[in-house]
């Protein structure tokens, strides 16, 4: 198929934005559905990826991405592989939307965990303009493949990097997001936080896993504002970890603070077992900064109200799970190298 031009790739996706934020009553039975295939999956959480997504694609937005990048220059379609991951819902959609809008055709591998809401979306795209029909193929297994985009874990990624070698491609590997609190933080946004902690069950790379935070700070200053998510406990699953960790640092003694659905331990680690958040005292925002930038291979995003001189992107508190179009996961743009293959 011949390319679709940036004005009617605009128009198509700003409409299929305004079908997400609006979702009609075949896609609202979806939403409301998905958590029994995925019982993470509640029909809030849903809701919030299909509506976060749909205003993600706003036109405005749209114009400013895609005028970004030469669109004209790629001559011949290329196959793009894509695994896509499943730990929160629409996860690998920015990966599809990057190949449709570069004139690519998306070899999609979806994740057992949330194949129907990526198929459901790309068919409310081709009902608004179905010259999109052609430039996607779900499959089983990846064959005859230009180049790949997959998203796994550290495990999965070695596997990838080695079968994806001979091919141009982006591995994506496990990242944490971390907050960094000064002290100067007000209650709204120290609530606001707790959506960049709690938003999707605390599943996602953008979701927050640590603190960072001044000598001295009063922890209680974080726990009463965060005290609205503690329906998050009456979740199976999310409950089930909660008190197994809570049990292993009980029966090892290990220190820790505990709210009755949220852990806080300290930790060096960026990585904390879900309904965990591990935090990390720091001097002074210059030997803050230099411990994010010592990590920053590993970090998604951070979470601050204060500018930080680091090379991850940092956004405000209650944001990490709104990403703009052109924040691209693990810094990597990705319709640069779609753009060059």
């Amino acid at each position: 198929m011949s390319k679709i031009n940036s004005k009617s790739l605009i128009a198509a996706f700003s409409e299929l934005g305004k079908q997400l934020i609006h979702p009609d009553e075949e896609f609202r039975q979806i939403i409301n559905t998905e958590h029994i295939y995925n019982s993470w999956f509640t029909p809030e959480s849903v809701a919030q990826a299909v509506t976060a997504t749909g205003i993600s694609l706003n036109d405005s937005d749209l114009s400013v991405w895609v005028s970004r990048y030469d669109l004209a220059k790629s001559t011949s379609p290329k196959k793009i592989g894509l695994i896509l991951a499943g730990n929160i819902p629409l996860v690998g959609f920015h990966d599809v939307l990057c190949v449709l809008v570069t004139g690519n055709h998306a070899l999609i591998k979806a994740s057992s965990q949330d194949a129907r809401l990526i198929k459901h979306v790309l068919g409310k795209l081709v009902a608004i303009d179905g010259r999109f029909a052609d430039q996607f193929s779900f499959v089983e297994r990846l064959v005859d493949f230009d180049a790949v985009i997959a998203t796994g874990s550290n495990n999965s990624s070695r596997y990838f990097e080695y079968y994806f070698s001979k091919v141009p491609h982006i591995i994506r590997k496990n990242r944490n997001s971390v907050a960094l609190i000064t002290g100067t933080e007000n209650p709204d946004q120290l609530y606001n936080l707790g959506h960049d902690i709690f938003d999707y069950f605390g599943l996602g790379c953008r979701n927050v896993s640590k603190l960072m935070i001044p000598k001295g700070y009063n922890l209680a200053r974080f726990f009463e504002p965060i005290e609205p998510y503690n329906n998050i406990i009456n979740h199976n699953k999310y409950g089930n970890n909660y008190g197994y960790n809570r049990s292993i640092y009980l029966v090892g003694r290990e220190p820790h603070l505990d709210n009755n659905f949220l852990i806080l331990r300290e930790d060096k680690n960026l990585s904390s077992p879900l309904a965990v958040v591990f935090y990390e005292y720091y001097d002074d925002l210059a030997s803050a900064e230099k411990t994010l930038h010592q990590q920053t291979d590993n970090i998604q995003c951070v979470v601050s109200a204060t500018p930080l001189n680091i090379s991850n992107q940092v956004v405000e508190f209650g944001q990490s799970q709104r990403p703009k179009l052109w924040d691209y996961a693990d810094g990597i743009d990705t319709m640069d190298f779609l753009s060059n293959l």
